[in-house]
C-alpha cells in the first residue's frame, strides 16, 4: 500500500480582534479602510469641483473693474472693509435656517450682485451652485443686515450745517448755511392686480406704476437722508410732509429744492427754502437767470446722487417678491452709494 506524506501548510492567516473579541481577517480590515478612504477622496473631489464651479469673491478680488461691476463698490479693500462689519456678527437668517454651504464673504457678494445687477434667483443659484431657496434666504438675510448697519445706524442723524461748512464745495458759496439738497425720485414696480393699488401707484409723470422716495444730500455729496417709498401718485409736497426729513432741521438751516417743492408752509420755524424762480414774465430777468444757474449748480449734487442710486439695477424694476421690502431695498442702495468715491470730485469736474 502506498502511503503519501502530508506536508504542513506554511501559509498563515492573520486575524484581527475586535473590541468584542470577534476575530476578522486583516485583509477585510484593509478593504474596509480603503472603502472609507475612497469615499473621503470622492467627497473632497466633489467639494473641490464645487469650489471650482461656484462663483466667489476670490475669482474677482484681483480685478477692481470686476469688483465694481458685480458689487457697485470701487475696490476690493472697500468690499473687505464692509465685510469686516459682519464677519463676526451672528446673522438671524430670514427663513429660520442657517446657510453653511456658502462662505459668509460670498453671501455678501451674492447680495450685492442681486442689488447691483438685479439677477434672477435662478441665475444666482446656478452661479453659486445652490438652490433658489438658499439664494432667497441669503439675500433677504443680508439685505436687512446691511440696512440695519449702513442705514439705520449710520444715517440716523444728518450732519449739522456747521459740519457741512468743513467740506463745503465752491458751488455752495452763496448757500453757506445749506443743510441739505432734497429731491424725489421714482422707481418702477410691477403693476398690482388690485385696482386701488394700481391707481395710487400710477405716476402721471412716468406714465406707469411707480414707487416714490425722497433723497437728501449734504453739500459735499454724501447721501444723508432716504425716505421710505410711497405710491408714485403722491406729490413731492405730500412725501416731504409725511417723511421725517423736516424734523431733522433746526433754525438757521437752509434747504435747496426744485421748484416743485411748494413746502414753505411746512418748514419748521427759522428754516428757509431756496428754489429756482418761477417764470411769471415772458422771460427771466438777468438776476433771475443768475439765481437759477447758481441753484442749479448746487442742486446737481442731488441729481448725481440719485443717478448713483439708480445704478443699482434692482431699482429699475423691483421684483414682485420684494415689493413688501421695497423701502428697505431703496434705503440700502442709497446707503451703499456712500461707500463709493466722493461724489464731490465727480461734480466739480463738470465745471473745471
Amino acid at each position: 500500500m502506498q502511503v503519501s506524506e502530508s506536508t504542513p501548510s506554511t501559509s498563515t492567516t492573520v486575524m484581527a480582534c475586535s473590541s468584542a473579541g470577534t476575530s476578522y481577517p486583516f485583509g477585510a480590515m484593509v478593504d474596509a479602510e480603503n472603502y472609507f478612504l475612497k469615499n473621503e477622496v470622492n467627497s473632497l473631489k466633489t467639494e473641490l469641483l464645487h469650489l471650482k464651479q461656484s462663483f466667489s469673491f476670490k475669482k474677482i478680488e484681483g480685478n477692481s473693474h470686476l469688483v465694481t461691476v458685480y458689487t457697485g463698490l470701487p475696490t476690493k479693500d472697500i468690499f473687505l472693509t464692509l465685510f469686516s462689519l459682519f464677519e463676526n456678527m451672528k446673522l438671524n437668517y430670514f427663513m429660520g435656517w442657517q446657510v453653511v454651504s456658502v462662505p459668509k464673504i460670498d453671501q455678501l457678494l451674492l447680495t450685492l450682485m442681486k442689488l447691483k445687477l438685479n439677477l434672477l434667483n435662478a441665475d444666482l443659484a446656478l452661479r453659486f451652485n445652490i438652490s433658489r431657496e438658499t439664494v432667497a434666504n441669503i439675500f433677504k438675510t443680508w439685505l436687512f443686515a446691511l440696512h440695519e448697519i449702513l442705514f439705520v445706524q449710520l444715517m440716523k442723524n444728518s450732519p449739522s450745517r456747521f459740519k457741512n461748512k468743513c467740506c463745503m464745495p465752491n458751488s455752495f458759496s452763496s448757500f453757506t448755511n445749506c443743510r441739505m439738497i432734497i429731491d424725489c425720485t421714482e422707481v418702477c414696480t410691477i403693476q398690482s392686480k388690485n385696482m386701488e393699488k394700481q391707481r395710487i401707484t400710477y405716476s402721471s409723470y412716468k406714465h406707469r406704476n411707480t414707487l416714490k422716495g425722497l433723497i437728501g444730500v449734504a453739500p459735499n455729496g454724501v447721501v444723508v437722508f432716504a425716505s421710505k417709498l410711497y405710491p408714485g401718485s403722491l406729490s413731492d409736497k405730500k412725501i416731504t410732509e409725511h417723511c421725517d426729513v423736516l424734523q431733522r432741521l433746526v433754525p438757521g438751516d437752509l434747504i435747496l429744492a426744485d421748484k416743485g417743492f411748494l413746502i414753505s408752509d411746512l418748514l419748521p420755524q427759522g428754516v428757509s427754502l431756496n428754489v429756482p424762480p418761477f417764470l411769471n414774465t415772458p422771460q427771466f430777468s438777468r438776476e433771475q437767470v443768475i439765481r437759477t444757474k447758481t441753484i442749479a449748480k448746487a442742486r446737481i449734487h442731488v441729481e448725481r446722487a440719485i443717478n448713483r442710486i439708480k445704478q443699482y439695477l434692482i431699482l429699475r424694476m423691483i421684483p414682485s417678491t420684494l415689493i413688501p421690502h421695497a423701502s428697505v431695498v431703496f434705503q440700502t442702495c442709497a446707503a451703499l452709494t456712500n461707500l463709493q468715491f466722493p461724489l464731490i470730485k465727480e461734480v466739480e469736474s463738470l465745471y473745471d
